[in-house]
């Protein structure tokens, strides 16, 4: 059977299914159908569905002309989880944020491969790549794959490859980044490295999925703690009259033992914010205490308050309150140059504002109308830029320094900024660096 689907990957002749057609799942599916194979893919969502039927792209940094051309060529996009059965892979690639206890939420991988479980054949590989805690794969997802009797390793073939994309990073793609695969099984492993190396240029084996999992966690978690360190340096620097940006930029020259990591209004996206719980949760089940994460994460998470007792303490030394205060944020994306909204830290500074009394507005270039969230609600559009614009407001917050933000203009005519992204360079009255 292993190599029978080998040679179904070596030949192009398999067909390729992932489920979830998100930041990470649709890169994977243009990345397959640019290199020939026929992909399948899944999504609950038929808004998705019908819009890569007609050839569009809902994610900013991917063309619809790529869309396009894989629907004429090799791409079907389905909501139909029965057709699971006539693929050869399926790769999953769902949600897995934290509840309201920030304690792991899987149900989104579970609900999946229970979904996938009637429909699967001998023959098929299953990869993870979803972050999750260590020992998700065997604990969760191998019961369901052998649920109907097949053998895991024998029949069909089980991985876990974590996801390691970076939207809006134009120097890496799903192409070039590499590649981490875990197997069940050594066959497995075998099967799941042959599924990857046709379309990422370098796979990197490793032993298990628990030690796959546990890499695609180590990454985020070291960015996490290192972010949640300059954000404290931040707060003492500023309460030393130092600039923390600069303080980074001096300290970046050493050649060798630094890498600069740079603070901001808090942390977004659905890798870092989230990841590090997953782990912390399950280190309990081992009597362990994850002191670095948790603090890392209490200074992260608390970043949002800093910046609005700085927009707070900026507006009283202009006689203003936060209440009644016209307040516009520059950037709600997560990050700059994306139009990714998940846990932004823009998006909670904007709703404590909203709750304190400020009338609440926002511009960015990524994010033309605010998108219908979860957990937060604005019946907002973006606001265009120009000079009557910004002086009429109180207060202007730098919250994402997207390349297509002219700071200069805003800078020029803002009565007030506060500085959460350290864009400006220069000491300027008017400008507060938060």
């Amino acid at each position: 059977m292993k190599s029978k689907l080998i040679n179904r990957f070596d030949t192009k002749k398999a067909v390729i299914g992932i489920v979830g057609l998100g930041y990470v799942g649709l890169p994977l599916v243009l990345r397959y159908c640019q290199v020939g194979y026929k992909v399948l893919a899944f999504d609950i969502d038929q808004d998705k569905i019908d819009s890569l039927n007609k050839g569009l792209s809902y994610i900013e940094h991917i063309p619809s002309a790529l869309v396009a051309e894989a629907i004429r060529k090799n791409l079907e996009p389905t909501t139909d989880f029965s057709r699971a059965g006539e693929v050869d892979a399926i790769i999953i690639c769902v949600p897995t944020p934290l509840n309201k206890y920030r304690e792991p939420d899987i149900s989104y991988v579970i609900k999946t491969a229970e979904s996938l479980a009637p429909y699967l054949r001998p023959g098929q590989v299953i990869s993870l790549e979803s972050t999750t805690y260590p020992g998700t794969t065997e604990e969760e997802l191998l019961p369901i794959a052998e649920s109907g009797g097949l053998e895991v390793g024998k029949d069909i073939f089980l991985v876990y490859s974590p996801e390691r994309e970076d939207p809006g990073n134009l120097e890496y793609t799903t192409k070039t980044i590499p590649k981490i695969c875990g197997g069940h099984t050594s066959a497995c492993k075998e099967v799941g490295i042959k599924l990857y190396e046709q379309v990422i240029d370098k796979v990197v084996p490793v032993s298990t999925t628990k030690t796959a999992e546990m890499t695609k966690l180590l990454e985020n978690i070291h960015r996490a703690v290192n972010i949640g360190l300059v954000n404290e340096m931040k707060i003492v620097a500023d309460k030393m009259d130092i600039d923390i940006h600069e303080v980074i930029r001096a300290a970046a020259t050493k050649p060798f033992g630094f890498v600069p990591y740079h603070p901001g209004p808090g942390l977004g996206g659905h890798c870092i914010p989230i990841d590090p719980f997953y782990l912390t949760w399950k280190a309990r089940e081992y009597g362990l205490h994850t002191r670095f994460i948790e603090l890392a994460g209490e200074v992260n998470s608390s970043m949002p308050d800093y910046v609005v007792s700085k927009i707070t303490s900026a507006l009283n030394n202009k006689q203003k309150s936060v209440n009644g205060s016209k307040i516009l944020v520059i950037g709600i994306a997560y990050k700059k140059n994306v139009d990714d909204m998940r846990e932004s830290p823009s998006v909670f500074i904007m709703e404590k504002l909203r709750d304190l009394g400020a009338d609440v507005q926002y511009s960015d270039p990524h994010v033309p109308v605010f998108p219908k969230m979860r957990e937060h609600f604005f019946n907002l559009s973006s606001i265009k830029l120009e000079k009557e614009t910004i002086v009429d407001f109180d207060c202007v917050l730098i919250g994402t320094d997207h390349d297509k933000i002219n700071y200069g203009l805003i800078c020029d005519h803002a009565q007030l900024i506060v500085d959460a992204r350290g864009r400006y360079l220069e000491n300027y009255d008017h400008v507060y660096k938060a």
